[in-house]
């Protein structure tokens, strides 16, 4: 299990932002308790997040450049951008959700071309 950091840097008034995000949720907390970030501030979350953060598509603390390089310090994984895509579709590919079943079985509809399989006006040339 592992907790991560991302390297972007958005704008929040004076402040720099980034991301911090776990594995599980009791290692994310554990350090965000560590460094010393409200719990209040999880993001994602069904029952702990609140208002609007309820609703962001992965469960993550946004955190100050600072609370990062506490992060780092504690053995948090330092990530580039994609980190979070990654991190969600690992999730996704991990899930017992049906609609992700279907993603994983490659049903990408109608049009999509597997590799290995050509062009569809490939077919149409033979």
């Amino acid at each position: 299990m592992s907790v991560y950091v991302d390297d972007v840097r958005h704008r929040f008034g004076r402040m720099i932002m980034c991301h911090l995000w776990a594995d599980s949720l009791d290692e994310l907390l554990a350090t965000v308790d560590a460094i010393s970030v409200q719990r209040k501030w999880i993001q994602g979350h069904p029952t702990l997040s609140f208002g609007k953060h309820r609703y962001a598509s992965w469960v993550h603390f946004d955190i100050s450049l600072t609370m990062k390089d506490r992060a780092i310090a504690r053995g948090a994984i330092l990530t580039d951008k994609y980190g979070p895509v990654e991190h969600t579709s690992r999730l996704q590919m991990l899930s017992d959700n049906p609609a992700t079943a279907e993603r994983r079985r490659g049903d990408a509809g109608e049009g999509y071309i597997h590799p290995g399989e050509g062009s569809p006006h490939d077919a149409a040339a033979d």
